[in-house]
């Protein structure tokens, strides 16, 4: 199995179309395994590029 890590956006885009390619595949077998793998680094790669930042509470007044 070759696999190569995401670096960029165009990686990005062609992972997802390989995910999509291989949803439904069954766990345990090659495509379950690569889809398994590839979910994982777009995951990473997600959290990374568009991090979420922490929200900061907000403030309630009783003012009308």
């Amino acid at each position: 199995m070759y696999i190569l890590p995401i670096r960029t956006d165009e990686d990005h885009d062609t992972t997802l179309r390989e995910i999509e390619a291989l949803w439904g595949a069954e766990e345990g077998t090659d495509a379950g395994d690569r889809l398994n793998i590839l979910t994982t680094l777009i995951e990473t790669y997600e959290s990374r590029r568009w991090p979420i930042e922490p929200l900061e509470p907000a403030s309630v007044s009783n003012a009308p």
